[in-house]
């Protein structure tokens, strides 16, 4: 099986190459892939198919030319992921898939509109992030509270007083389950200066990750909200690096790096 490593400030991904949708990716398949002792090591793994042989694309979607089929590192199947889609469209236009510009890529969350050229950062239209209200999360014995954002996926975006890199995330925190039935990004972060944060990102199926996409921007919301400043541009600093998040009255924008580092050929086990 060939494949290729990539990663978005440091959120890494297997890139699994399937035009014609031929590979049969199980849970444990992935699962074995991401295992960072092993496997090849990563946060998920991005699967690349023709959207026209994806049953799991709608009518809508099939309009743009490819689907990601992204799996997080348990092998879990997830709506999207913003980091992910920046390094599957830096993978297209590498490989001569795509040209550099604007094009549309399919995910089981909608379809997101990217923009990039031959080098440098990635830009994604992330759509119109979604606020349910506040729930809460309790974090080695800490309660905080946040804002359910949807980006997609579900998000609970907690402004909490302690430092972040104190906090101790080796497990999963917990959550309410009546408010997030099927799992949520938990992203814990603070205000850091005027439109600037610092966050850590708990994210279900994989756990604690160097960056997430989405959950930058559900944090860019959630510091918004406090501030009143709804619209305006965010960076959000994260364990890989930094994103730039743009939020607007219609929608929103994650920008960054994307980087692919390695190819090669996966052996599986019998």
């Amino acid at each position: 099986m060939k494949f290729l490593k990539g990663h978005g400030t440091e959120n890494d991904f297997v890139i699994i190459p399937d035009p014609d949708g031929e590979i049969d990716l199980s849970a444990a398949l992935v699962a074995e892939i991401c295992d960072r002792r092993t496997g090849l090591g990563a946060d998920g793994v991005l699967r690349v198919v023709r959207s026209k042989v994806s049953p799991e694309v709608s009518e809508q979607a099939g309009q743009t030319e490819w689907f990601m089929d992204y799996r997080n590192a348990d092998g879990s199947m997830a709506e999207m992921c913003g980091n992910g889609v920046r390094v599957f469209a830096r993978y297209l236009v590498d490989a001569g898939l795509a040209e550099p510009g604007e094009f549309g890529i399919a995910t089981r969350g909608g379809i997101r509109k990217v923009r990039l050229q031959a080098e440098g950062d990635v830009t994604i239209d992330m759509g119109r992030p979604t606020v349910y209200g506040e729930s809460v999360t309790t974090v080695a014995g800490q309660e905080y509270t946040g804002l359910h954002v949807d980006m997609g996926n579900p998000h609970l975006a907690c402004a909490i007083g302690d430092p972040v890199v104190q906090l101790d995330l080796t497990h999963q925190p917990a959550f309410d389950p009546g408010v997030f039935p099927s799992g949520v990004n938990i992203e814990l972060f603070n205000a850091v200066g005027p439109r600037r944060a610092v966050m850590r990102v708990f994210e279900r199926g994989s756990g604690e990750t160097r960056s997430c996409g989405t959950g930058a921007v559900a944090t860019a919301v959630a510091a918004a909200h406090l501030s009143g400043e709804v619209t305006g541009e965010w960076i959000v600093e994260v364990a890989g690096g930094r994103l730039t998040v743009t939020l607007d009255e219609e929608t929103s924008y994650l920008s960054g790096p994307a980087v692919i580092v390695a190819s090669g050929d996966l052996t599986l086990a019998e």
